[in-house]
């Protein structure tokens, strides 16, 4: 760690060193190294003049990248990738005269974000399907506890712990098969020259259009692709790197909800993120337990949110074929939100995996509004002892107002039930409607719909993908 000089949290304090290395100057130009191999054996085996000899050299040195002769290159062309050409002709000097040939810089550069990016897709996707198995458990061994719930953050009709958790994995699911449709829609660029006509393949290939038809398909498969962009200018169009984006962004609304729900439940002291021994929550409160995880993964939701407006403004500001103002943007946006999002699916898991639930306090709370929620079955039992349904609604409004009353202006606990059964218009003892406050007279269907969702859409996607499964997350800070 140098002390010295700006490093990026996303790497410090973040995220993985899997996804950190996905992103990497070693991965960066080892995978150029294989692209300039697998144009070399595409040309050879369509005719062009390239030997074994040649191709053999190449794979000698594809991952010892002599940076220093090429860094030292770079500082007398400013050109990134013809220094790279150049210091692996200093390493194969056999087949110096065919590295890169035909090919413009795009071809290094773009296919390798594309396939950096499908790879780091595939781990987001990873991390993603671990969240939700979390969060499954979570649903399952929760869902008949009885909670209040809100609307516009004020007491609503009763769900269960476990139901609310299936809206989290609802939205995560969504992700999901965002992910896996934008991840599949995902194809190299392949050899399409410095406007995307094929103009130098085509010299090459003494004027075979169908050769440089098959040119692309070839690197393509060479690169674990099954297909290329049928048009492009000299780049990707840079379209696709905000579809990327967007579906990163995605994960972090996803994530940010779920952390603002968590944040207010720890404020009423019903769930808990995770809180080790060791911790401390304020310098100066020493009783503080503050939901810090949560609060990180808003913060770093906020910054993949807001990440993405760099491709959208990138992709809208491109000229023709081609202009250069991507480079430096992309070289930092679309590496940091997926760290970014590496960090945030960490916290998701971490935090899910350690949620302390507190059932009393749940309890508590919701004995407090339920005999409000309570007075249209209270009203319904007091007709069918006798009593007239218009006037027992008016006079039930009346004492619901009274007890509104006790509980915010005196605050005194809630006695609409002492109320209602010192009223004889009721005709019905405290006794009863005591018996009448069991919470689960009033979730619906919430265990049923939470096991319903759970074995039809969460347990066959995670068995089906159950080789993925098993991961652990490991925070820094």
């Amino acid at each position: 760690m140098a002390r010295d000089r700006y490093e990026s949290p996303l790497a410090q304090r973040y995220a993985s060193r899997e996804m950190q290395y996905i992103f990497s100057p070693d991965k960066k130009f080892c995978t150029w190294r294989r692209l300039w191999i697998a144009l070399a054996e595409t040309e050879k085996e369509l005719g062009l003049p390239i030997t074994d000899e040649q191709i053999a050299e190449m794979r000698e040195h594809q991952d010892d990248i002599n940076y220093e002769d090429a860094e030292a290159r770079e500082k007398v062309v400013r050109h990134d990738v013809m220094s790279h050409v150049y210091a692996y002709g200093l390493q194969c000097p056999k087949a110096k005269g065919i590295i890169h040939l035909g090919a413009t810089s795009c071809y290094v550069g773009d296919n390798t974000d594309i396939i950096l990016m499908r790879e780091a897709l595939n781990l987001v996707k990873k991390k993603l399907l671990n969240v939700i198995q979390e969060l499954a458990g979570f649903a399952e061994n929760n869902k008949e506890l009885p909670t209040l719930a809100f609307t516009h953050f004020q007491p609503a009709q009763p769900t269960t712990v476990g139901k609310r958790a299936t809206l989290w994995l609802n939205d995560l699911v969504m992700d999901y098969q965002d992910i896996c449709y934008v991840t599949d829609s995902l194809c190299m660029l392949g050899s399409k020259g410095t406007t995307g006509t094929q103009a130098s393949f085509l010299e090459l290939f003494g004027g075979d259009h169908e050769k440089c038809r098959k040119a692309d398909r070839m690197i393509a498969a060479k690169m674990g692709f099954n297909r290329c962009y049928p048009v492009s200018g000299q780049t990707y169009s840079r379209k696709v790197d905000s579809r990327v984006l967007a579906v990163l962004a995605g994960i972090a609304q996803s994530a940010h909800k779920f952390s603002n729900d968590i944040r207010l439940l720890q404020h009423l002291k019903e769930v808990e993120e995770p809180f080790e021994k060791t911790q401390i929550g304020s310098s100066a409160m020493a009783y503080k337990r503050n939901p810090m995880r949560c609060e990180r993964m808003a913060s770093l939701s906020n910054y993949v949110m807001a990440d993405l407006m760099n491709p959208m403004m990138t992709a809208s500001t491109q000229w023709f074929e081609r202009t250069l103002d991507d480079s430096a943007n992309k070289r930092i946006s679309v590496p940091e939100a997926f760290l970014a999002v590496d960090g945030i699916l960490a916290l998701y898991m971490n935090v899910v995996d350690g949620l302390v639930v507190y059932p009393k306090v749940i309890e508590k709370h919701l004995m407090a509004e339920l005999p409000f929620m309570a007075t249209e079955n209270i009203m319904m039992d007091a007709v069918k002892a006798g009593g007239d349904r218009q006037e027992l609604h008016e006079r039930i409004r009346e004492l619901s107002m009274q007890a509104g009353y006790n509980v915010k202006h005196e605050g005194k606990d809630n006695n609409l039930l002492e109320l209602i059964a010192a009223d004889p218009s009721f005709g019905l003892s405290l006794e009863k409607l005591k018996a009448s406050m069991d919470p689960k007279r009033y979730i619906g269907r919430a265990p049923e719909q939470t096991e319903d969702y759970l074995n039809e859409v969460v347990r066959p996607l995670l068995e089906e993908h159950k080789e993925d499964l098993g991961m652990k997350a490991e925070i820094s800070v």
